[in-house]
């Protein structure tokens, strides 16, 4: 139980454990001096205080933080466990589920292609997926009118990248049900059809606004997974496995565990009306709106659903280096996947000019402005969050990366994943 070890020891022998683990992990980032990277040892070690707060207070049964500044770990944490009913601690190659922390893993395909040529950004993705060609958009709903209408300019694909496609979740009150009746997944459940088949019928739902009106969260980065496989040749497993996941070496991240990694997964867990947490079991669980997910789809089920708005799962270690390639403006260890510039421009806000938007990239969501940050940052930053409760943070002005995963749901107003990023930038003292 080394992440448990480390909290009873002083700081420099952490760092020396510290060390020793990466370097048996071998894929992980690189361990480094707190001091010599710009932090306050001391105030560094208020993020232990506070995650071992909130295990003893049973608002969260485990979780695993990383700081990383200039290409080095400050900060590596394991607390808790992973499975408490199994009595398995967290550990540094736990796996999480990522959720929609795949949407910016997706979103780095899609760019990879175009920087290959492929498409431009600005073309309708009916040029590659024929049957979006015509699609349908609701009627406002304080309209008279019932029926849907064409819309008045095709999804291009810079359209889902930034979530402006008119797409949603089966939250939505107005959509919810005709996405259910034609069994749309979210990437959180088994699913028989393949990621073609889904978007085929994602297809013939009617839009929730007219393509570029206004910001969505939703399905369009499941669209953007299927364009991937149509403009590879490949499943998007294929292609993000030999493009993406090899060269960087997360040697643990997938959409379907292999049977030896199975019980690295962690447990899911969920507020209990009285006090305290309980672990979600088999079967079918409620979400927000009409939407259901279960915790075993990435070892049960058919395997087949390569979801590339939420399917991924993978460890600390391997998403630390997906956000270290994209902080060091694309490219991690001689391994180029993107170009220095391509990166500056996905990361930029590309909604400034759209009114009532949040600030968001290609795939990413960034601090537009100074009247972005409610909390210490930097403008410029950009991050994501999963809906298991998990969260990561990139700061090229300070050349930092902050992961935190844990697996709860309900969060329930909870605000540790927000916490991490303060704990963080408040021990930066150079």
């Amino acid at each position: 139980m080394p992440g448990a070890f480390a909290r009873f020891l002083p700081f420099s022998f952490f760092t020396l454990w510290l060390a020793l683990t990466l370097g048996s992990l071998a894929q992980g980032l690189p361990p480094g001096q707190p001091g010599e990277l710009g932090f306050s040892p001391e105030r560094l070690a208020r993020i232990d205080t506070v995650m071992r707060e909130h295990v003893e207070q049973k608002k969260i049964v485990g979780c695993v933080t990383l700081v990383a500044r200039h290409g080095k770990i400050a900060q590596l944490g394991t607390y808790g466990m992973a499975d408490r009913e199994a009595g398995r601690p967290m550990q540094l190659d736990t796996i999480f589920r990522f959720a929609s922390m795949t949407k910016p893993v997706t979103s780095v395909a899609v760019i990879m292609l175009y920087e290959e040529g492929r498409f431009m950004l600005t073309d309708p993705v009916s040029k590659y997926l024929p049957e979006f060609k015509d699609v349908q958009v609701l009627p406002p709903q304080d309209s008279d009118r019932t029926e849907p209408t064409k819309a008045r300019s095709p999804i291009t694909i810079h359209h889902l990248l930034t979530h402006t496609s008119g797409l949603t979740y089966h939250w939505n009150e107005r959509l919810a049900e005709m996405y259910s009746n034609a069994g749309i997944n979210h990437g959180l459940m088994e699913d028989a059809n393949t990621i073609g088949e889904d978007i085929q019928a994602l297809a013939g739902i009617p839009l929730l606004f007219h393509p570029g009106e206004r910001f969505e969260y939703g399905l369009s980065i499941d669209v953007l997974g299927r364009l991937v496989e149509v403009v590879s040749g490949r499943t998007l497993d294929e292609f993000l496995q030999s493009r993406l996941f090899g060269p960087l070496g997360m040697k643990d991240t997938h959409f379907f565990l292999p049977a030896e990694k199975v019980d690295r997964l962690a447990a899911v867990y969920a507020p209990r009306e009285n006090g305290g947490l309980e672990r979600l079991g088999k079967g079918l669980h409620k979400g927000p709106g009409a939407l259901v997910f279960t915790v075993t789809s990435h070892y049960e089920g058919p395997r087949r659903n390569f979801a590339g708005g939420g399917g991924l799962v993978g460890t600390v270690s391997d998403y630390a280096r997906f956000a270290q390639m994209t902080l060091n403006k694309g490219e991690l260890d001689g391994v180029r996947i993107l170009g220095s510039k391509t990166v500056e421009w996905m990361t930029q806000d590309h909604l400034v000019n759209l009114d009532g938007t949040p600030g968001f990239g290609l795939g990413f969501g960034v601090a537009r402005n100074a009247g972005d940050l409610r909390e210490i940052g930097s403008v410029g930053g950009y991050s994501w969050g999963g809906f298991f409760y998990t969260s990561f943070h990139i700061d090229p002005e300070e050349d930092m990366v902050i992961v935190f995963l844990s697996q709860l749901y309900p969060a329930e107003g909870l605000k540790l994943r927000q916490m991490i990023k303060g704990l963080a930038y408040q021990a930066i003292v150079d």
